[in-house]
C-alpha cells in the first residue's frame, strides 16, 4: 500500500472554513480523480504554532503508476486552486509513503 501525504498548517483564524472547504470540495475532488482508493483526514494535536493548526491527509492506493498520473495530470491544478484560496494562509509539504 502506498500512502500520498499531505501536510498543511492551516491559519486558525479561518481554520474552520478550511476544513468545511478541504471535506466539501478538495478531498471529494482527490478522490473523484480515481487515483486513490480511500483517505484519511487527521488534525496534528503535537506541532501547533502560535496562529497556526496542523492538519494532514492520506490518500491510499495500491499503483505507483496511480500516484506519477495523479502528480503529473492533477495535483497540478488541485494545488493551485488551493493555493489561490488560501494564499498566505496556509502551508503545505507532501510526502510518498509505502507500507512496510
Amino acid at each position: 500500500m502506498l500512502i500520498y501525504n499531505v501536510t498543511i498548517g492551516i491559519d486558525k483564524e479561518i481554520e474552520q472554513e478550511w476544513i468545511d472547504w478541504m471535506q466539501a470540495e478538495h478531498i471529494p475532488d482527490v478522490m473523484n480523480t480515481g487515483m486513490f482508493l480511500k483517505h484519511h483526514f487527521y488534525r496534528i494535536l503535537t506541532h501547533d504554532e502560535e496562529g497556526t493548526a496542523s492538519y494532514c491527509v492520506q490518500y491510499y492506493t495500491d499503483d505507483i503508476v496511480k500516484v506519477r498520473k495523479y502528480l503529473d495530470e492533477f495535483a497540478p491544478g488541485l494545488v493551485d486552486k488551493h493555493k489561490a484560496k488560501y494564499k498566505d494562509r496556509h502551508v503545505a509539504f507532501r510526502t510518498l509513503l509505502e507500507e512496510v
